[in-house]
C-alpha cells in the first residue's frame, strides 16, 4: 500500500480563457491608474497655484482619467460578453449572497465611472477645450462651459473621489 495521498477529486485548473486574462490584466492596470489619479489629485489640490509643474500635473491627471474611462468601457464590454456566455446557458440563482455581490460590483463600477466623468464635467465647466490627452490631442467637450457651476463641479468631483 502506498503512503502517498491521492486526491479524491481532480484539482481544478485555473481559468485561463482570453477574456479572463484580459479582465485580470485590465483589473491591475486600472487599479494602478485609479491609485495614480487619487494620489495625483491629492497632491494637486495642495500644490501652490504658481507651481511650475501644475499645468503638467493637471494634463497628466486629465489624461489618465480619460484613459481609465476608456479602459472601463472596454472592461464593461468584456464583462458583458462573459456574462452573456455564462448566463445564456443557465440563469443565476438569485440568492441573497448573489444579489449583494451584484449590487456591490454595480456600485463599484458606477463610482469608477462617476469619478472621471465628474472630472470631465469640472474641466468642461471651467473652460471649453480643457481636456488634453497626453499633450497630443484635446478631447471634445461633453458639457458646456459654465462658470456658474464650476464650484459645484469641483465639490462634486472632490466628494465622489
Amino acid at each position: 500500500m502506498s503512503s502517498r495521498l491521492v486526491p479524491q477529486k481532480p484539482i481544478a485548473k485555473p481559468r485561463l480563457t482570453s477574456a479572463f486574462k484580459q479582465l485580470w490584466s485590465m483589473h491591475w492596470v486600472m487599479a494602478a491608474g485609479y491609485l495614480l489619479l487619487w494620489v495625483g489629485g491629492f497632491a494637486m489640490v495642495r500644490m501652490p497655484e504658481d507651481a511650475a509643474l501644475q499645468d503638467n500635473a493637471y494634463t497628466l491627471h486629465k489624461s489618465v482619467g480619460a484613459l481609465t474611462m476608456a479602459l472601463l468601457t472596454w472592461r464593461v464590454f468584456i464583462l458583458q460578453r462573459v456574462w452573456w456566455r455564462k448566463y445564456t446557458r443557465r440563469l443565476p440563482k438569485p440568492t441573497g449572497e448573489w444579489i449583494r455581490t451584484f449590487l456591490l460590483h454595480s456600485a463599484i463600477y458606477l463610482f469608477m465611472l462617476a469619478v472621471p466623468l465628474s472630472g470631465f464635467f469640472l474641466s468642461n465647466s471651467y473652460q471649453s477645450g480643457n481636456v488634453p490627452f497626453f499633450w497630443v490631442v484635446t478631447l471634445p467637450d461633453i458639457f458646456p462651459e459654465n462658470a456658474a457651476i464650476v464650484e459645484l463641479a469641483r465639490d462634486l468631483h472632490f466628494w465622489i473621489a
